[in-house]
């Protein structure tokens, strides 16, 4: 069980877009609050990136920058330029988004993507994001990144027979693969939440025993036994480094499973119950109207949104 991509699996919701942005100053797009995270990356010239909060970041050629919470921020070619809102058409089912401003003056060509999150029950990986991920250009630094780049912008600058059925999944590697970098680079820096937790050999065996086996009667202390260390060490390092205490996070792991299982799957729920740890399909439908303020079945029928 790979545990960033497990995770990724539980905080995708919905489709990914992307697309390449073409730019002649002067020129500044607005990306209002909302549901949506962002991802820019600057392939030629330079722009500014405006955040909700915070200085102005000045952006070059390769510059990475990501936005998980859905915040408001604003490109631009430079502080002060005249914005317009980021208004895709609705009802269009294409991966692919383009936009164009033109301008008398200098060119600027980013790829830019859109992802959804579910913010209703988000994974304790978000909390730990910064409201803006800014990954600078390096030489050497994050080859995959730059190849899953480099991939995606080709499909988008040349679309050709396939670019609809290849492109979600590269928006989704550009993902992983900008999220896998900032967590390695937090994770020499003392850092906490689930850049540690991904790299910090008692905790990471804990959680791999909780995703690959949700249905077993985990207790405090036999995790702390697949961890390796006494009771009350893996609970206080289990809590400070995830954010919750461990059984916590066994019963939000539990209900995010059943959850997409419900969703994506026509799964009896005596069997969804019992793959989630659930003696009986009374006992899981309790702890999910619980979690969810509804029963299994009315889920499983509601429409998403």
């Amino acid at each position: 069980m790979d545990l960033l991509s497990d995770t990724l699996s539980a905080m995708r919701t919905g489709q990914p877009y992307a697309g390449r942005t073409t730019c002649q100053a002067p020129w500044g797009v607005l990306f209002p609050d909302g549901d949506a995270a962002a991802c820019h990356v600057v392939l030629q010239g330079s722009c500014w990136l405006i955040p909700q909060r915070g200085a102005p970041l000045a952006l070059g050629v390769g510059d990475v920058v990501f936005t998980p919470h859905g915040d408001a921020h604003a490109i631009v070619d430079q502080p002060g330029s005249p914005t317009m809102e980021y208004q895709p058409q609705r009802g269009d089912e294409s991966p692919i988004r383009q936009m164009t401003i033109p301008g008398p003056g200098a060119t600027t060509e980013m790829l830019c993507a859109s992802y959804s999150f579910d913010r209703v029950r988000p994974h304790p990986l978000l909390h730990g994001l910064p409201p803006v991920v800014h990954l600078p250009t390096r030489v050497g630094q994050h080859p995959a990144l730059r190849a899953a780049v480099d991939l995606l912008g080709n499909e988008l600058r040349e679309p050709r027979a396939g670019t609809e059925a290849v492109l979600p999944a590269l928006i989704d590697m550009l993902l992983l693969y900008v999220l896998r970098a900032w967590l390695e680079e937090q994770s020499g820096h003392g850092a906490t939440g689930w850049a540690t937790a991904l790299h910090d050999p008692a905790i990471s065996v804990a959680l791999h025993r909780v995703h690959r086996h949700p249905e077993r009667p985990w207790t405090v202390e036999d995790l702390a036994k697949e961890a390796g260390l006494s009771r009350a060490a893996f609970a206080k390092r289990f809590a400070a480094v995830v954010g919750q205490p461990p059984l916590t996070y066994l019963t939000w792991w539990r209900m995010t499973t059943a959850a997409r299982l419900l969703r994506q799957s026509d799964v009896a729920l005596s069997t969804i119950a019992e793959r989630c740890g659930y003696g009986s399909e009374f006992a899981f439908a309790k702890a999910f109207k619980r979690e969810f303020g509804t029963a299994p079945g009315r889920y499983r029928r509601t429409p998403l949104g």
